[in-house]
C-alpha cells in the first residue's frame, strides 16, 4: 500500500490561497512552485472563496459539523442494531427456560 501525504498545514493552505489572490499568477504556476496539484489549489481558492461568503456551498465548519454528525449517526446505529440482536438473544433465552 502506496504511503500517503501528511495533510498540509493550514497556514500553508492560507499563504498559498493568499498568493493566488494577491500575486495576479495564475494558479497552475503557483502550485508549480509550492510543489502541489493544480487541482489541490483549485480547491483550497475554491473552499476559501465559499468561507468569504462569495460562493455557494458549505462552509468549512458546516463540513465539520456535517462529518462530526455523520460519524455520530453511524455510531448511534451500530448500538442500535447491537441492541437489537441482543434483545432478540435474551427474548430467545427467556423462552427456552419456561
Amino acid at each position: 500500500m502506496a504511503a500517503t501525504k501528511p495533510p498540509y498545514a493550514p497556514q500553508f493552505r492560507t499563504e498559498a490561497v493568499r498568493l493566488v489572490k494577491e500575486s495576479g499568477k495564475s494558479k497552475s504556476r503557483i502550485a508549480a512552485d509550492l510543489g502541489l496539484s493544480y487541482e489541490t489549489l483549485r480547491k483550497w481558492v475554491r473552499q476559501a472563496e465559499i468561507d468569504e461568503g462569495q460562493r455557494e456551498g458549505l462552509t468549512t465548519d458546516e463540513r465539520q459539523e456535517l462529518r462530526r454528525l455523520r460519524r455520530e449517526n453511524w455510531i448511534l446505529r451500530e448500538e442500535r442494531d447491537i441492541l437489537k440482536k441482543a434483545a432478540a438473544f435474551f427474548a430467545q433465552e427467556t423462552n427456552r427456560t419456561r
